[in-house]
Formats: C-alpha cells, sequence, structure tokens
C-alpha cells in the first residue's frame, strides 16, 4: 500500500506493481509495537518507477526504533483504459539521490535482461 500510494503521488494518476525486486526481513514487529512505512521514489523511466520501502518497528515504551523490512518494487502508471502512460522525471537533488537514480537503472536493465521472452 505504501509503495502503491508513492507511486501514485508521483505519477498523479492509477499505477500498477508490475516487479517486485528485493524484499528483506530483518527484524520482527511483536504485538504492542508501532510501525512506520517510509517510501520514495528511487527512479523513473518512461512509464515505470521503482519506489523504495521501509518499515521500522517502535517500541512506545523505550522509543527503540529498528528497520524490520525493505523492499524495491516497480509500478507502472496507466490510464483509464489500463495502458501503460508517461510518468513524471524525477528531479535529483542530491548525489544521493544521483546514486539511487543509478542503481535503480543498474537494477531495471538486470530485471529487463532475466525477462523471458513472450
Amino acid at each position: 500500500m505504501c509503495g502503491g500510494i508513492c507511486s501514485m503521488r508521483h505519477s498523479a494518476g492509477t499505477t500498477v506493481t508490475a516487479a517486485l525486486d528485493d524484499l528483506q526481513f530483518e527484524r520482527p514487529i511483536l504485538i504492542g509495537d508501532m510501525v512506520t512505512l517510509e517510501g520514495r521514489v528511487n527512479a523513473t523511466f518512461r512509464t515505470s518507477m521503482e519506489v523504495e520501502v521501509t518499515v521500522h518497528g517502535e517500541n512506545p515504551a523505550t522509543g527503540a526504533r529498528w528497520r524490520c523490512v525493505e523492499a524495491r518494487l516497480t509500478f507502472v502508471a496507466i490510464d483509464d483504459q489500463g495502458r501503460a502512460r508517461l510518468v513524471p522525471p524525477l528531479l535529483p537533488e542530491s548525489d544521493d539521490d544521483l546514486a539511487r537514480i543509478a542503481a535503480a537503472t543498474t537494477r531495471r536493465n538486470e530485471r529487463l535482461a532475466r525477462r523471458k521472452p513472450r
């Protein structure tokens, strides 16, 4: 949900999940813990974008906070007829943004190379 909302906000419209590249569970969230979700667009392409979602747990009694899950998902923007539509470009503002774009581009190229011909 977090990744979908992030992709919809960036593209100003409907998106669908196209791929899930990484999903890493690091630590559990226990009953009574608080949960924080963060989504950010790492890179945009013609009609798709990579969104990174990070989930943190927090013990409300101690304030201890930890990363639980990290995932990278690809979303495609679609129009009212379900056809892919253009995604607004991502405007990098820092060296970290540029590094995220480069890494996402590499992951995308690897994913496309693995794709089986139809």
